[in-house]
């Protein structure tokens, strides 16, 4: 006997897909007797008839290649999608280097390390573009002798 019509209508009860309805083959004659949707529910509640449960995609190998990505992982050229400065625009570019500098020039000059005159001077440089990181300024401050106190 067909079940499709029985199959549809348990699939409308349920709210699935007909493919997910699953009809216990031990009970299928009480299936065949089953006409209206009340006898549809009532198999269901008697749990006859059931919907099988949704296949899902694991997040395991997405969550083992994240992990990896914080590790500095699989970053290399040939993974890379966007150019050079779709990844890092310039400008967030130019705000990792110079936060840091400009934060370096302030700690310097309010330990004494360095005079106002110097930390502005140098305040300026940093603008310019002149050090592309604190060691490089802490090492131009060191070559002209600016540094009080941190050298002896």
């Amino acid at each position: 006997m067909d079940l499709r019509n029985k199959r549809r209508l348990a699939a409308e009860i349920l709210g699935c897909g007909v493919n997910r309805v699953y009809i216990d083959p031990s009970a299928m004659d009480m299936v065949y007797e089953a006409v209206s949707r009340d006898d549809i529910r009532y198999l269901i509640n008697e749990g006859v008839i059931k919907a099988r449960q949704k296949k899902g995609v694991s997040r395991g190998r997405a969550r083992m290649v994240r992990l990896q990505k914080m590790k500095g992982k699989r970053r290399g050229p040939g993974s890379r999608k966007g150019r050079k400065y779709a990844r890092l625009t310039k400008k967030e570019r130019w705000m990792n280097t110079i936060r840091p500098i400009r934060r370096r020039l302030r700690e310097l000059r309010d330990s004494g390390e360095i005079d106002r005159s110097t930390y502005r001077r140098y305040y300026r440089l940093a603008k310019g573009g002149t050090f592309k990181n604190t060691a490089h300024l802490e090492s131009h401050l060191a070559a002209e002798g600016k540094i009080r106190g941190g050298e002896s």
